[in-house]
């Protein structure tokens, strides 16, 4: 599974307007539930507030993937957002967060996923690429710096 077979340019936003980490993943749910992806974003949101009060979804390195599973998406979403100010997610290593991915998907798919969070935290630990994304300055560069990195794969 690539990445970008789930993720859309239109799913990903700069600069993120958010100064904490609700107002982060309620503005990512937003966006999907804008774009069409989400049955019910009340579900999503919950589902992904609810996961984040059971241990933090900020691994370090600026990055944060709060992620849910719920019936508010009969399919896997992803959106990205990179906030014009670092948040402050209670990341693990103590910093705040410069880029976010959120995840949701029905509960009946598990596996993809996991394999979709294993995916990102493999690909975000290439210094590159990460570099990569803190300079685009577009959702398209962004998107486009995905497609390229899944590439080398």
């Amino acid at each position: 599974m690539r990445l970008t077979e789930i993720l859309k340019p239109q799913n990903i936003k700069l600069p993120l307007v958010a100064n904490t980490k609700a107002e982060a993943i309620g503005a990512l749910v937003t966006l999907l539930s804008d774009n069409g992806e989400l049955t019910d974003p009340k579900k999503v949101l919950d589902a992904v507030l609810e996961r984040e009060t059971t241990r933090t979804t900020g691994i370090g390195n600026g990055l944060a993937i709060p992620h849910g599973k719920c019936t508010g998406t009969d399919h896997l979403v992803m959106a990205i957002g990179r906030p014009a100010t670092p948040v402050d997610f209670q990341a693990i290593d103590g910093r705040p967060v410069s880029l976010i991915w959120l995840l949701a998907s029905p509960p009946d798919k598990t596996g993809p996923h996991i394999h979709a969070l294993a995916r990102i935290s493999r690909l975000m630990t290439i210094d590159k690429f990460r570099h990569a994304l803190t300079e685009a300055k577009t959702s398209q560069e962004i998107f486009d710096a995905i497609v390229k990195q899944e590439a080398q794969l």
